[in-house]
């Protein structure tokens, strides 16, 4: 009888590195690892080549960088997607993009099963297996850490039992997931929400006390919506979101902790550091502030609470995100100009922006002798505007109610 043939996304952490084992084990499979570069900066050929070391019968390296910058981050970017209002959906926006790396490889190796490492009560399950189902729905999900139920202690103690080596240990029990968009630290003592985060947990931004004593100044430059230089020159978004994460990071800007409510109904504490995400939206923000209209800009904010839930939910690949998608890029026709940016201790400010689409009249908005706006023509607006109020008044008065 012939192996079952899986493909399982692998990061080289904990969880995926002991499946590697378990499946050879309790599924009898034959394990082709796959590892998707989206900018975590591990050291991932040693990743490819520790999958074959642990039993991988095949190992793949993809490099999806620019995929996921240019197919996932910008669009979101766009939609200012902010889970919650607060959450730059860091995780969630690469699950998409390594699901569709599975399925093609599962379909080059002619797999029938595709596996994670995700927990059963995690968003990352839901937003693997429904984008594998959107994107080939014949294949077969095999979810390891749903079946074994092993703590992360006993899965500790299962990797040093079969010399997997692995870089969790019980003094930084951690669960990190890292890219392009940003970092998520999970586990441990992070799991009581009264705890304050240590120092040590983070990577990409610095302490407050170790920022510099003066501030740093970023002028972003967006065409349509996409950010395309710095400073007056032009850098490719590869480079553009290392520099600025770099610098907000620098200045301690990027840090969230927050009470995050998941898609499987239970609430949960997340820490997470992304300086470049941030920065760019809130940057991106304010220039829709200037050159989208009123009508079009309220309720465009409607649209990204929705879009940023679709993300988080893992409906990336649905027919209301595609639907989404179109209306997004339609308002961002507008969107071209430069946003200036203060970073200073562990805070980014917009403190200036400016563009040839601005919707923003000096004449209309000074109080100076500039002023252009016609005063006399406001009394007669707000009593048309108030009417219906003022009926309604009316009878209440009559009524007594």
């Amino acid at each position: 009888m012939e192996k079952e043939k899986i493909v399982l996304a692998y990061s080289g952490g904990l969880d995926t590195s002991i499946a590697i084992r378990w499946l050879q084990e309790e599924r009898g499979g034959e394990v082709v690892a796959l590892a998707v570069d989206v900018g975590q900066g591990d050291d991932l050929e040693s990743v490819k080549n520790k999958a074959l070391q642990i039993g991988a019968a095949k190992s793949y390296l993809i490099d999806a960088r620019i995929e996921f910058i240019d197919d996932f981050i910008i669009p979101a970017l766009k939609a200012n997607a902010l889970y919650e209002g607060k959450y730059p959906l860091v995780s969630a926006l690469s699950r998409p993009l390594i699901a569709k790396w599975q399925v093609e490889v599962a379909d080059t190796e002619k797999a029938n099963f595709v596996a994670h490492g995700c927990t059963g009560k995690g968003n990352d399950q839901v937003r693997f297996e429904v984008s594998i189902g959107a994107l080939n729905p014949d294949l077969k999900i095999i979810a390891p850490l749903r079946e074994w139920s092993m703590s992360r202690e006993k899965s500790m103690e299962y990797a040093k039992k079969h010399n997997i080596p692995v870089p969790t240990s019980k003094e930084k029990p951690y669960s990190i997931d890292e890219n392009l968009w940003g970092r998520a630290i999970e586990c441990g003592g992070l799991e009581d929400p009264w705890n304050e985060p240590p120092s040590d947990i983070y990577e990409l931004t610095a302490d407050v006390d170790n920022t510099p004593n003066k501030p740093s100044y970023l002028e972003i430059d967006f065409v349509q919506g996409i950010p395309v230089g710095l400073d007056g020159n032009e850098v490719n978004l590869l480079d553009l979101i290392e520099r600025v994460g770099k610098i907000a990071g620098e200045n301690g800007y990027g840090r969230l902790d927050m009470i995050e409510n998941r898609l499987v109904g239970i609430k949960s504490r997340e820490v997470y550091e992304a300086p470049a995400a941030l920065s760019l939206i809130l940057a991106h923000q304010s220039l829709e502030d200037l050159t989208l209209e009123r009508d079009l800009l309220h309720y465009k904010s409607l649209i990204e609470q929705k879009y940023a839930e679709l993300i988080y939910y893992g409906l990336w690949f649905s027919p209301l995100k595609n639907a989404l998608d179109a209306f997004v890029n339609e308002t961002q026709k507008s969107v071209t100009g430069s946003v200036r940016l203060k970073f200073y201790k562990g805070t980014c400010r917009v403190v200036g922006r400016k563009s040839n689409e601005s919707l923003y009249d000096y004449s209309l908005a000074t109080y100076e002798e500039a002023d252009k706006f016609s005063h006399d023509s406001a009394k007669g607006f707000i009593d048309l505007w108030g009417l219906p109020v003022r009926v309604w008044a009316r009878r209440q008065r009559k009524t007594g109610e």
